[in-house]
């Protein structure tokens, strides 16, 4: 047997839009599909304004020039999650700022977000972590008693559902991933959300080289000017056609694994040595990634390799920003403050989750998994 630990879905509907923008002959960005796309994309999550992208990283990096961050002020980023949240904050010349995690949601602890705010802390960015949404009623809270921006991190939280508010409808800015593992994809690619119409434009602009763009140009003919430093980090039409396509399937995507976490939940339920994911009712998780936390005596990294040698594709969670030279002289980074970000980047082990995986795979992979921990 061999289960991937990701797979994205795709069919034909996704080959007959593809055929279609290639027949338009638009296959560059901020094109009629991008159009569309950023239209159905902020309806489905509640807000005004919806700019494609070319990644989630650019995004980030987006987000911050848009709200004037720069060198000299902070931002406060949760220490468990993948480097492309901080080191958007080093483009831009900020200083992360990291901060433990809560050990069973693997979220930023906003008990502990106050005590690090300074006089030049300007964002906090909480992340979703593996399609679970932050505390963002407190982060909120936090944000405005000390007149702070929230850019949501919700690179794998499409869908994911707050307290009936959509993540990336909450923050001053949503940033989302179309990575190939996440729950809708174009194999890369991104988009932005926000409410309010300077940041959108700014951002639009930003992401085309600090100009109009092409298609918007079409109707009057005008020379553009160069306002700012803008970036190329526009999306393809082709990738914009393709997650329309995913969009429309979202609802049924994570229902479907939201099924399938229900299953290894009761599966894993009697394994001492392992903690399931948990969410409140309140806070729909969507499983971009089923990831489960080890006892500490387990070596889970010969756990990676010895399930991969029963045709089992696992990987590590995320990452100990603390713990990764690049930041070790731009951000505080030292051990003792981020005790359960440690042990989760030690112990935290993500089992395969996609769409087509069956309960029978399932079965085999915590079988096969019960039989190497004992």
């Amino acid at each position: 047997m061999n289960i991937p630990l990701s797979k994205p879905f795709f069919d034909k509907e996704e080959t007959e839009e593809i055929k279609k923008v290639l027949e338009t002959g638009w296959v560059a960005g901020q094109g009629p599909k991008n159009k569309e796309l950023e239209e159905e994309f902020a309806k489905y999550i509640g807000v005004k304004h919806a700019i494609c992208i070319s990644n989630c990283t650019a995004a980030l990096h987006l987000a911050l020039l848009a709200l004037g961050i720069g060198r000299g002020d902070e931002v406060i980023v949760p220490d468990f999650t993948f480097p492309a949240t901080a080191h958007a904050v080093l483009y831009v010349n900020a200083k992360p700022v990291f901060i433990d995690i809560d050990p069973t949601t693997f979220n930023i602890n906003t008990k502990l977000i106050e005590k690090k705010i300074t006089k030049n802390t300007k964002a906090i960015i909480p992340v979703h972590m593996f399609g679970l949404c932050a505390d963002m009623d407190s982060i909120i809270k936090i944000a405005k008693k000390h007149s702070l921006f929230v850019i949501e991190d919700a690179a794998c939280a499409v869908g994911n559902k707050y307290k009936r508010r959509f993540a990336g409808s909450m923050g001053d800015v949503g940033c989302f991933s179309f990575h190939a593992r996440k729950n809708i994809t174009s194999g890369e690619g991104g988009i932005i959300t926000t409410n309010n119409q300077e940041i959108a434009d700014t951002i639009r602009s930003l992401s085309c080289f600090g100009m109009t763009s092409a298609f918007s140009r079409e109707k009057d003919f005008h020379i553009p000017t160069f306002t700012k430093l803008g970036y190329n980090y526009k999306l393809s039409d082709i990738a914009a056609a393709i997650t329309l396509i995913q969009l429309k399937r979202s609802e049924k995507f994570i229902e479907k694994r939201r099924q399938l976490a229900e299953y290894y939940n009761e599966k894993l339920k009697d394994i001492k040595q392992v903690q399931c994911p948990v969410a409140e009712e309140y806070n729909r998780h969507v499983y971009q990634a089923y990831t489960i936390l080890l006892d500490k005596n387990i070596n889970r990294n010969d756990l990676i390799t010895r399930l991969k040698e029963k045709g089992i594709q696992t990987q590590i969670g995320t990452y100990a920003l603390h713990m990764q030279p690049v930041y070790s002289n731009v951000a505080e980074c030292n051990e003792q403050d981020f005790p359960v970000t440690k042990i989760v980047f030690e112990q935290s082990l993500a089992l395969p989750m996609y769409n087509e995986l069956t309960f029978e795979e399932i079965d085999y992979i915590v079988s096969e998994l019960k039989e190497i921990l004992k």
